[in-house]
């Protein structure tokens, strides 16, 4: 309203007092741990399975997971690398050892050059469609009635970080905000505050194995 009666009308007086309504601010939706767990053990296919496991352990975007490479998987210093991310930055994040054992297990079987997931021509990586696709088969699959995207493993990831203790200002590194703020939306929605850092997928599956219920090799 202001751009027509301001530029196409060029009055300045009666659109000095019209305020702009504030944008509702929503907390994100997030997967419990147990509907991780649920979603993770209801991929069958151990591609699909990989892309949601690395997906949610290292907190990625869809555009960054798609485009990992195989060199960026670095095994000897527990990292990954996150090439050309949101605002054209380079960044490391945490490489969960429960991830990196799935992705040996992945390397044996599919053997991948260049893009660690390889669309189906193997010259180009996935498409963020199919992974997105493959999210909701999983969510499917595993009766989880929620109207979330991908993207919901990333806010699951942030959360459940703060829940177990880590500082902000590592989770706002490790997700590549470049402002706290951005970080600050998940302290809302964490339920409570313990004190090892680590990543979240080790925390759910140490806590199985200490259940004894990793006897199928799931998790």
């Amino acid at each position: 309203m202001k751009l027509f009666y301001g530029s196409i009308l060029k009055i300045s007086a009666f659109t000095d007092n019209i305020v702009r309504p504030r944008r509702e601010k929503k907390l994100p939706v997030i997967l419990s741990r147990q509907e991780i767990v649920k979603m993770l053990n209801a991929t069958v296919n151990p591609k699909h399975r990989l892309l949601l496991m690395v997906t949610y352990s290292a907190g990625l975007r869809v555009s960054e997971i798609i485009r990992l490479r195989v060199e960026d998987i670095d095994s000897d210093r527990e990292l990954i690398r996150i090439r050309n991310a949101k605002g054209n930055k380079d960044r490391y994040v945490t490489l969960s050892m429960v991830a990196l054992e799935a992705l040996r297990n992945y390397w044996k079987v599919y053997r991948p050059q260049g893009w660690l997931f390889p669309g189906p021509s193997g010259d180009k990586h996935l498409s963020p469609r199919t992974a997105e696709k493959i999210f909701e088969q999983a969510l499917e699959k595993s009766q989880i009635n929620k109207d979330v995207s991908i993207h919901v493993l990333r806010h699951s990831y942030a959360t459940h970080l703060l829940e177990d203790g880590a500082d902000l200002r590592y989770v706002q590194e490790l997700l590549g905000h470049s402002r706290p703020e951005t970080t600050m939306i998940y302290t809302h929605v964490t339920q409570k505050d313990l004190t090892k850092i680590r990543s979240p997928l080790d925390n759910i599956v140490n806590k199985q194995k200490e259940n004894g219920k990793d006897k199928t090799g799931k998790i």
